[in-house]
């Protein structure tokens, strides 16, 4: 359940303290580690805004009701490098899509935004993906209307970024009310669901208020039923993790309790394995320590890492770690405690950094049981061992865990949006990887031509893990290869729109294939030509451009 944006934006303008010159901003972040506990970290990350942000405007319906600024939400990397958003504000939304596309040198930073075509819904908090042949999927959402009606839609949509056309998806008709709450939602809902690209591509999305979930058949458009009879509680709440061997991992939340009036379990830590080829659900063990709330029922991000450890945050400030060779879960560190308030994951967005630590975002403020925990959000890596207290963003006293997004960029960087007009990128303090991670060509041409289309070969293109992962919605995942082409005489970069990826496995060592359209504004002359996943680029091959 993604939280709604009921904190006034003028209540308290932290943004206009960052606009200035690089010192007042690092006075600024220094001022809020004083402020919220936080120790001082040489070596931390920083946050940079765009220098270009965001043209979303209000909010207003077709009737001239206004329902205040408009912000970016929901970001999905596209296959041509650029980011797509969503339009969600405080008190509303709307079907509005922008793009930011990096600069001629390859910053997002300096990037600059172009307004796509509309959806073909209002909805957010919704299942999300772009799918192996470069097209983006958004699935129902806990909201829908311009007021964020709790509606728990089943409306999806599918987006050509070629003809930059949205279609609509029929939902699964087998989502049908097996449970008496469901009959106050829409038919067959879907809400704020969860969504997995599988390795052979397809498309798997929760059914939110059951154990059903589905499968998208990408050229018939045809769902397909699976695991349903073998899921242990309803699927509400839960996230996926893709794991190396092409399994799904979740953590029960156990909301059967709430909605069903059965018993919330005494031991609430079981965790559970999807098998794509038995299309069934099995038990993955127990957590160790619980992960969810038996009040809120919410949890946190669980990050896959290349040494194949889940790391998943609880909602209550718990983590656990899951060894997906040992099959075994072990205790990871809990959060620590701000001015007397327990950190907390309730709904919140981690991202796996080119080194292999995870970064996300906590709620720090007071909290009552029962109650989602108050503003300030903060962030937090996790070393493999240790937790560090990050630099936090502008807008940390109006935001919480829930409200912030993150994707990872090709440049090893993190955009993070919260449903403002100010983006923020992360730069990592440590850029550097362990070269056993990157993606490696095994076959590329030696000549391209502008407008035309390539296939390469290699092995780790999708990288080591999904990348970014949410509690449960607005998935961000970016195992999928991007191709950057810099010019050699000009240093300007470029991306090719991949497409048709072989394989969406990560941590995979299998020899797979993407294609790619050298880009019309491709500079001539001879240039290198990287593969990117997650961040990580490849080894460079030289490349003549015609």
């Amino acid at each position: 359940m993604t939280i709604p944006k009921l904190i006034a934006p003028g209540s308290m303008n932290l943004t206009a303290i960052s606009t200035g010159k690089a010192l007042r901003r690092t006075i600024y972040v220094l001022i809020v580690a004083l402020a919220f506990g936080a120790p001082l970290i040489a070596s931390a990350g920083t946050w940079q805004p765009l220098l270009n942000q965001p043209p979303i405007t209000e909010i207003v319906d077709p009737l001239g009701n206004d329902y205040g600024p408009g912000g970016a939400a929901a970001p999905l990397l596209l296959t041509d490098g650029g980011v797509l958003v969503q339009v969600a504000g405080f008190f509303g939304e709307d079907a509005r899509v922008f793009k930011l596309t990096p600069d001629i040198n390859g910053s997002y930073i300096k990037g600059t935004w172009l307004q796509l075509a509309s959806k073909t819904y209002i909805g957010s908090a919704s299942a999300q993906a772009v799918l192996a042949d470069g097209r983006v999927i958004i699935e129902g959402g806990e909201y829908s209307g311009y007021g964020y009606d709790f509606t728990l839609t089943n409306q999806g949509t599918i987006y050509d970024p070629v003809a930059n056309t949205w279609t609509s998806v029929a939902p699964p008709r087998f989502f049908v009310d097996l449970d008496p709450p469901r009959a106050v939602f829409a038919p067959h809902p879907i809400g704020d669901a969860s969504s997995v690209v599988l390795p052979d591509g397809t498309f798997m999305l929760q059914d939110k208020m059951s154990r059903q979930a589905a499968l998208l058949n990408l050229k018939s458009m045809k769902w397909t039923e699976t695991g349903t009879h073998t899921k242990t509680d309803w699927n509400d709440e839960e996230g996926w993790t893709l794991l190396p061997d092409g399994s799904v991992l979740t953590v029960d939340c156990y909301t059967d309790s709430l909605f069903l009036g059965t018993p919330y379990p005494t031991d609430p830590t079981n965790s559970e394995m999807y098998s794509p080829q038995t299309q069934t659900w099995s038990s993955a063990g127990s957590t160790k320590i619980s992960l969810t709330d038996p009040l809120l029922f919410e949890t946190g991000p669980a990050v896959l890492r290349p040494n194949g450890t889940v790391f998943a945050v609880g909602s209550d400030g718990h983590t656990a770690i899951y060894d997906s060779r040992e099959e075994s879960w072990s205790n990871g560190p809990t959060l620590p405690m701000t001015n007397g308030n327990q950190a907390t994951a309730q709904d919140a967005p981690g991202s796996l950094l080119p080194d292999g630590q995870v970064l996300f975002a906590a709620s720090v403020g007071a909290t009552k049981p029962g109650q989602y925990t108050n503003p300030p959000v903060a962030f937090f890596q996790f070393d493999g061992k240790k937790l560090i207290r990050e630099p936090t963003i502008p807008n940390a006293a109006n935001d919480v865990s829930g409200s912030i997004q993150m994707v990872i960029l090709p440049t090893g960087q993190v955009l993070e949006v919260d449903g403002t007009n100010d983006v923020e990128i992360y730069t990592p303090s440590n850029g550097t990887h362990d070269p056993e991670w990157q993606p490696e060509i095994h076959t590329a041409p030696l000549v391209v031509s502008r407008g035309k289309t390539y296939e390469l070969t290699g092995v780790r293109f999708n990288g080591m893990s999904q990348g970014t992962m949410f509690g449960d919605e607005d998935q961000s995942a970016t195992n999928y290869p991007l191709v950057r082409i810099t010019n050699l005489r000009t240093h300007h970069v470029f991306y090719s729109r991949t497409h048709d990826h072989s394989s969406m496995a990560v941590a995979s060592q299998r020899t797979v294939s993407t294609h790619f359209d050298v880009s019309a504004d491709q500079e001539i002359g001879m240039s290198k030509l990287e593969v990117v996943a997650n961040g990580i680029a490849s080894g460079a091959r030289l490349v003549n451009v015609r």
